[in-house]
């Protein structure tokens, strides 16, 4: 196998069927995949069961950093918007563009973490393509993943549902991805060791809403972070919400960095992390489903859902140690780009 990636690695000849063969079905492996069709013959879900379909590109950089890297984030990405309808994840496609260049050595690694987090996701890789540019036209690697999953029937989840009274929970500590990334890149030194929260959590979704069978809903908190999600959250369902600063959970390092770059750590991206709005009724059976699966372990009730005004529309606000509150706004620009 050639070193580097180059341009007939694209062309659909000798050169493509190589690397396909000795890269990315090395890895993958799956039978649909080794049928060599264009497209993958999957069957259909049980009778009664729907089918949940997302699909997300990924660009970070740098492509490897503590904790994982962009075929580890692409995998979880995509499988955890799958699993926040309430489908079970099974099947995903992965698209790689490459740059002319772009050591293979680096792109085995990717394609055998891919690998590795499908199989503890318990999803397929079951198609692909590949794509390479010219040196200088783009940066090393870009991945888009899609997935289908099948969501039980009688399961309905939705960001319009949250109700008043309902809880707001977060599956674990919030902004070690954004952190690790800003770090990373900007070759920053910190004392205690920074790590992505990268992380498939299909199975702790599934754990809660054995526990919590009226979930309202699931959303991971990525770019634009706590913020972003819960402003959504509200708009879609037309309330309020209050998240109680002192119940968030949020590492010293993560809180350091944040006060000395001027973040907001509720604004910063997670990739490892899940929020849900609960019945106030199920709440506690919720947050210990997240805390006994490995994902969860510093989950916890960060807020609740309050009736909204409707002359002035919905916001979140944040209650502080001192027993104000303050009103929390979506991420406006671009904080750091290419975190994911």
């Amino acid at each position: 196998m050639d070193e580097t990636v180059l341009l007939g690695h694209g062309s659909g000849g000798s050169m493509m069927r190589r690397i396909i063969d000795q890269v990315f079905m090395e890895a993958y492996g799956s039978d649909e995949l080794a049928q060599g069709n264009d497209a993958a013959n999957l069957p259909l879900p049980a009778s009664g069961e729907r089918l949940a379909y997302s699909t997300d590109s990924f660009v970070v950089t740098p492509c490897f950093f503590p904790g994982g890297d962009i075929g580890h984030l692409a995998v979880c990405g995509t499988v955890n918007d799958v699993a926040t309808a309430g489908a079970r994840p099974v099947y995903l496609s992965s698209a790689f563009i490459l740059e002319e260049g772009f050591p293979v050595a680096d792109l085995k690694r990717i394609c055998a973490s891919m690998a590795q987090t499908a199989r503890e996701a318990g999803v397929r890789i079951v198609t692909g393509d590949t794509k390479v540019v010219n040196r200088g036209h783009g940066d090393g690697v870009y991945i888009n993943t899609s997935g289908i999953g099948f969501i039980p029937q009688g399961r309905a989840l939705g960001g319009d549902k949250c109700q008043p009274g309902d809880k707001i929970l977060v599956s674990g500590t919030l902004g070690d991805h954004g952190i690790t990334i800003m770090s990373c890149r900007e070759q920053l030194s910190f004392k205690a060791d920074l790590r992505s929260d990268a992380a498939p959590l299909n199975h702790l979704i599934e754990d809660v809403l054995k526990a919590a069978p009226n979930t309202r809903c699931f959303r991971d908190p990525t770019r634009g972070g706590l913020a972003s999600t819960a402003n959504e959250l509200a708009e879609q369902s037309g309330v309020d919400m209050v998240i109680d600063e002192d119940a968030v959970p949020v590492k010293d390092m993560v809180r350091g960095a944040c006060d000395m770059l001027g973040y907001d750590v509720l604004q910063v991206a997670n990739e490892g992390k899940m929020v849900c709005v609960v019945p106030p009724d199920e709440a506690d059976a919720a947050c210990e489903a997240m805390r006994a699966n490995k994902y969860g372990i510093d989950a916890a009730i960060i807020g609740e859902v309050r009736s909204s005004d409707a002359a002035r529309g919905s916001r979140v606000t944040v209650r502080t140690a001192f027993g104000s509150e303050r009103i929390l706004d979506m991420l406006v620009g671009e904080q750091l780009p290419r975190i994911c």
